[in-house]
């Protein structure tokens, strides 16, 4: 005599977000009664097989679904209703024109190349100052101050005394006299010129014959004075800083950029310079030179950009905002929204119409704002799915788990 041992289960499904129990045998772990049946409460019927048998032979014998044909891998299947309920939208496949933003913060400096400093290469005393603040605006040439020094007093009447001697024995029939002359004449011209005194200064002392008592000291450029040391009466020796003036009409901008994004830039690329505090001020930039190092803490390279700086908004020690926009090209290209990360791979939907959507392998590329370039996976003409991809792929998981359970209608 045979005893058999039943035992009744209940499943909860959900499917299209309905929920519904069902009620199996484990003697038949396979056969799904939407409500407790007269088998499900009795020990056996009549002509009832009783005999214990592998799951294995029974997992082929279920239906996979209503039309009997077996999806493809790939292939997931939703009505059109159910695609506009969840908010599902396509967009075309297509070639688009692409552009690389780079953005990165800088700091404005002065252009070195813009850049003088004012010292004097003899001893003197300073007389009379004509530009006395830090701040104030000079022109070339533009005198800065005077300065008496008994060298250069001295040199000046050397100099006036070797031209006399030109004039009065240079056609003397002695050579070795009048090369005599001629070579005092230029030495003291040589110190002038060491001296730094400009030619129109020599030019004067020889039109006039009049030793001056002091000599101006000029402008060498146009520029803002940003430090000066120069006091009337103050005793100054060769060498001593008395002005730096910097050209502030176009100025540095140093900033970092990263060193993934360093393929990207090239010298002569133009750039858009913006202020955090001041938003109607908009100047172009170009890139002008590249540092030859990295950074190893922050894994960036300092750039430098030479900005035209009009009305001298631009003040050293500002912080700018700088976006760089590197054109890539026409490129296949889909929306980021499109792709589905799934930690080891990306995924894309593609829609064949009535409802039949197909999940590829996408290699992507580079991405440029919204949109990002694809290498594999699509091609032109593709209806892809870009938006509720998450939906989609939980509701395909759903039904790839459903048809793994024998006896599931879905």
């Amino acid at each position: 005599m045979k005893h058999w041992t039943f035992y009744l289960g209940i499943g909860v499904l959900i499917v299209g977000g309905v929920v519904g129990t069902y009620w199996f045998l484990s003697q038949e772990p396979a056969h799904v009664s939407p409500k407790p049946s007269e088998e499900t409460t009795a020990p056996g019927s009549a002509g009832q097989d009783t005999e214990q048998r592998p799951l294995h032979e029974h997992q082929d014998s279920g239906p996979i679904s209503e039309s009997q044909t077996p999806p493809m891998p790939n292939m997931l299947t939703i009505a059109p209703e159910r695609l506009q309920t969840i908010g599902v939208r396509f967009e075309e496949v297509a070639h688009r024109p692409l552009a690389q933003s780079i953005r990165t913060v800088g700091r404005v400096e002065i252009d070195e190349r813009r850049l003088a400093r004012v010292n004097i290469k003899f001893e003197g005393w300073i007389e009379e100052l004509s530009v006395s603040a830090i701040g104030d605006h000079v022109k070339q040439h533009q005198i800065l101050f005077t300065i008496y020094s008994p060298d250069l007093v001295a040199t000046q009447e050397e100099y006036l005394l070797a031209l006399q001697g030109i004039r009065d024995l240079g056609k003397s029939e002695f050579q070795e006299v009048a090369r005599g002359a001629k070579d005092l004449l230029e030495a003291t011209r040589r110190r002038f010129q060491f001296w730094d005194i400009t030619e129109d200064h020599i030019q004067d002392l020889e039109r006039t014959g009049e030793v001056l008592r002091t000599l101006p000291i000029h402008s060498p450029i146009t520029g803002t004075v940003l430090k000066m040391e120069a006091r009337a009466g103050t005793h100054v020796t060769p060498g001593t800083e008395l002005y730096m003036i910097a050209n502030l009409s176009q100025v540095w901008i140093m900033a970092d950029i990263y060193e993934y994004e360093l393929p990207l830039i090239r010298l002569g690329q133009q750039a858009t310079v913006t202020l955090s505090y001041d938003p109607q001020t908009q100047l172009v930039g170009s890139l002008g030179f590249i540092y030859p190092t990295l950074d190893p803490q922050t894994r960036t390279a300092k750039v430098r950009f030479e900005v035209n700086n009009p009305g001298e908004k631009l003040k050293p020690g500002m912080y700018a905002n700088v976006e760089l926009t590197i054109p890539l090209g026409r490129r296949l290209a889909i929306p980021r929204d499109a792709v589905l990360e799934t930690g080891e791979r990306q995924v894309v939907f593609i829609h064949h119409g009535g409802g039949k959507l197909e999940w590829r392998d996408a290699k992507l590329g580079v991405q440029a704002g919204e949109w990002v370039e694809v290498l594999e996976g699509v091609k032109d003409g593709d209806h892809i799915v870009t938006s509720a991809n998450f939906l989609i792929d939980s509701e395909s998981q759903l039904k790839s788990a459903i048809r793994g359970m024998r006896g599931m209608k879905h």
